[in-house]
């Protein structure tokens, strides 16, 4: 059984709360969907909920970091490290149905529902990156 906190840190908190309602509603629904995804994901270990450049960033040690945030053009985001097959292999499958930034971020609008189903899988790919 994974371990996580149902609650943000307050740093965390905080860094969400710097945005404009729409967009914290989402970036809520995105740290929601990553924590279910982490409590029903065997063998990946504990979640760490902490602040990298800013954004909340959840780390477990059988995979790749997943950050939440906003883009340089202000859309609310879900960022995996660059350096990792990820997104690409995210692209490959859900190319329809998410909006993809390079090879780092899967772009949301805020005025659309999140695509659950397709990220629950770019999530359970990053939280088990490295088995």
């Amino acid at each position: 059984m994974v371990k996580v906190a149902p609650n943000p840190p307050p740093s965390v908190d905080a860094a969400l709360a710097v945005h404009p309602e729409a967009i914290q509603t989402v970036l809520h629904e995105l740290r929601a969907l990553i924590l279910d995804v982490a409590s029903v994901t065997d063998g990946i270990g504990d979640v760490t909920e902490t602040l990298k450049w800013g954004q909340p960033s959840f780390s477990v040690p059988t995979g790749t970091p997943l950050r939440i945030g906003v883009t340089k053009a202000g859309a609310p985001a879900l960022f995996v490290h660059c350096q990792t097959t990820v997104i690409a292999d995210a692209r490959a499958v859900f190319s329809g149905d998410l909006r993809f930034e390079g090879n780092r971020a899967v772009v949301f609008d805020t005025d659309t529902a999140l695509p659950e189903s397709a990220l629950r899988h770019v999530i359970r790919a990053a939280l088990t990156y490295r088995l």
